[in-house]
């Protein structure tokens, strides 16, 4: 199983998303792909993700992520937490950090949602922490200097000892993600 997440204020609609999808029923058909358009709760996303894992732990079917963004978070617990290797693109170190620019009302362009952001979601989501990465293999993570939204350097240091690919330039949509995907397949050991 392959596992697509993505950020916050997205959804499976997004550029990236979009991407994968159409690369992954193209050169990897018998991948059973999942991206689900996540809650907007931290801890009713992660519920909804652990039940696709846990599914195909189930199934005695691989694991594997790619997440972005905030995606990019809550695949490193994932993988520290029930195994398979996962790629981040521009992964949120810490978005509990972040929240608090973003108390309030807000508005996801891709649901046409309108939803509240409250202090309890920030300690949803800082529950979901792996302050510390003990499975370095797992993870291959893609990152751009560019980013306007996240500083890459958190993940440098976070992420210092799994492969980094590090581009300069680019943005937070993370600019040629297409070029990657047969990396992002090889590493994943996609059939």
């Amino acid at each position: 199983m392959l596992l697509y997440i993505h950020g916050f204020n997205s959804s499976p609609f997004s550029d990236k998303a979009v991407i994968t999808a159409k690369y992954m029923a193209q050169h990897h058909p018998s991948v059973i792909f999942h991206q689900p358009q996540l809650p907007n709760t931290p801890k009713a996303a992660m519920a909804l993700l652990t039940t696709y894992v846990e599914a195909a732990i189930d199934a005695k079917e691989p694991l594997a992520y790619i997440g972005s963004s905030l995606g990019g978070y809550f695949a490193s617990y994932l993988a520290e937490t029930y195994g398979g290797k996962a790629v981040l693109v521009n992964p949120a170190v810490k978005p509990f950090e972040l929240f608090d620019e973003f108390m309030g009302p807000q508005f996801n362009p891709y649901t046409e949602q309108h939803y509240l952001v409250v202090p309890e979601h920030k300690r949803e989501v800082a529950e979901f922490n792996t302050a510390v990465i003990r499975n370095p293999d797992r993870f291959l993570v893609l990152l751009q200097t560019g980013d306007e939204v996240l500083d890459y350097r958190e993940a440098v240091n976070k992420y210092h000892h799994c492969q980094l690919r590090i581009e300069a330039g680019g943005d937070h949509s993370f600019v040629g993600y297409e070029s990657h995907l047969q990396t992002v397949s090889q590493f994943l050991h996609l059939p």
